[in-house]
């Protein structure tokens, strides 16, 4: 984990961080705290689809995070699940 941010991750030893066993929480603290270079390093360490089947389950995220994974990612809001559980939301044109 030595190529992100040291303040990313700075709750978890990041020596201790399986890039396989934790891919989730790893793609959701990029999504919720990191920078676009995070985020590029996550895209070339997983796959399209990984990430997919990851963020989608993500209970929690800011609009702008979910503006951006449904645009780059091509998946309709209404299939994320922080969108169902926050239905409320007004929708977001971009």
């Amino acid at each position: 984990m030595k190529l992100f941010r040291k303040d990313l991750f700075w709750d978890v030893d990041p020596e201790k961080i399986d890039y396989k066993q934790h891919a989730r929480f790893i793609i959701e603290r990029v999504l919720s705290r990191g920078s676009l270079d995070d985020w590029l390093y996550i895209k070339a360490k997983y796959t399209l689809s990984e990430i997919k089947k990851h963020v989608v389950n993500i209970r929690s995220m800011d609009k702008k995070s979910l503006s951006f994974c449904s645009k780059i990612l091509d998946i309709p809001r209404e299939e994320f699940r922080c969108y169902i559980n926050n239905a409320y939301w007004p929708p977001i044109d971009v």
